[in-house]
């Protein structure tokens, strides 16, 4: 009688045979389900490596040379400990950028489905770094009750899901309030988008952080003007340590 083991790798073959598993840019067929994108797209994709800034994870344009904090933290230290992202998030508007692509898809195409992989792909492209802070929580960073109404889910609730899962650390979506809407970020200058977010958020009277060392999971970031608004308040409640988590860092 065959194994349990021996019949999870037959099961595992025919689904890949019914269902092959495909790049979620291109959708070719792709070997293995591990990196969730095709070598030619990986390819594309530029991940975040050192040397970087050891406060907000920017990369570096050299290829050698030892970790530092950049200008920008230099001269404004951030709310949040460190941060740390999966990826390089292209700023300028290209057509057949994979990742940019992906997360447009899922973000404003409602793609749903995408959000596991790029969960997972954050869970493991960052092990270095969570493994070096664990956590006693996942906090999203959360959207208006109107945002979400008109979205219909929130993005960084779903890649945070899949953060808690890989490293059994429980989220918890509730803790954060988005308690003004704020116009949205993307034609703002890095100074006006600080201004935007101050404020805008508050940490939920019925919940308590206090002592507790907090990963911040949001999808991309670009000033770090929305994650040190949500550090601010986490950390005036109470937190020890907050981490930022995302997918991609805005180069």
């Amino acid at each position: 009688m065959p194994t349990r083991d021996v019949l999870g790798a037959r099961l595992a073959f025919l689904l890949d045979w019914l269902y092959p598993p495909r790049c979620r840019h291109c959708r070719e067929r792709i070997a293995q389900d591990e990196s969730y994108f095709c070598h030619l797209c990986l390819q594309q994709i530029r991940l975040v490596s050192h040397p970087l800034c050891t406060t907000c994870g920017r990369p570096f344009l050299g290829t050698s040379g030892a970790d530092h904090l950049c200008g920008a933290c230099l001269g404004r230290a951030p709310r949040f400990h460190q941060a740390r992202a999966w990826a390089c998030y292209p700023s300028e508007e290209g057509e057949g950028q994979p990742l940019r692509e992906v997360v447009q898809r899922f973000k404003y195409g409602r793609k749903i489905s995408l959000g596991k992989p790029l969960g997972r792909l954050m869970a493991r492209g960052c092990e270095e770094f969570l493994s070096a802070h664990p956590a006693d929580m996942v906090i999203p960073v959360p959207l208006h009750p109107k945002r979400l109404r008109w979205r219909g889910f929130n993005q960084a609730v779903i890649l945070g899901r899949e953060v808690g899962r890989s490293w059994k650390v429980p989220m918890d979506p509730l803790i954060l309030l988005r308690s003004r809407e704020t116009p949205p970020q993307t034609q703002l200058a890095e100074e006006e988008r600080r201004m935007n977010m101050r404020g805008a958020f508050s940490v939920n009277p019925a919940k308590s952080v206090a002592g507790k060392t907090v990963w911040l999971v949001d999808d991309v970031y670009t000033s770090g003007a929305t994650v040190n608004e949500c550090s601010r308040a986490l950390l005036k409640a109470g937190a020890k340590e907050v981490y930022v988590l995302t997918l991609a860092r805005a180069v």
